[in-house]
């Protein structure tokens, strides 16, 4: 059975942002690549989908509950917080 995480964010300081996901994911040896007002971070673990995150939208992504990845993911989700407005909610 899957487990997805739903978010709808509105990054009103991208570049920082930016800057500070590559930065954490460098050291999480996750892979980002930037793609325009869009971040993907591409996971370790098998089963779960690339984070997809806009400057401002919404998105979701298949996690089904994988460990490590569903935790970086929601923490990551978390910390646009403190760059911007998030909501985050799962099923």
């Amino acid at each position: 059975m899957g487990h997805t995480i739903y978010y709808r964010v509105n990054l009103r300081k991208w570049k920082e942002f930016v800057a500070f996901i590559k930065r954490a994911c460098s050291g999480l040896e996750l892979e980002t690549v930037t793609e325009g007002n869009v971040i993907l971070i591409f996971p370790n673990c098998r089963g779960v989908e690339p984070l997809r995150i806009p400057k401002v939208g919404e998105g979701f992504v298949k996690t089904n509950l994988v460990e490590p990845c569903h935790s970086i993911y929601t923490l990551v989700l978390y910390s646009i917080s403190s760059f911007g407005g998030v909501s985050v909610w799962e099923d």
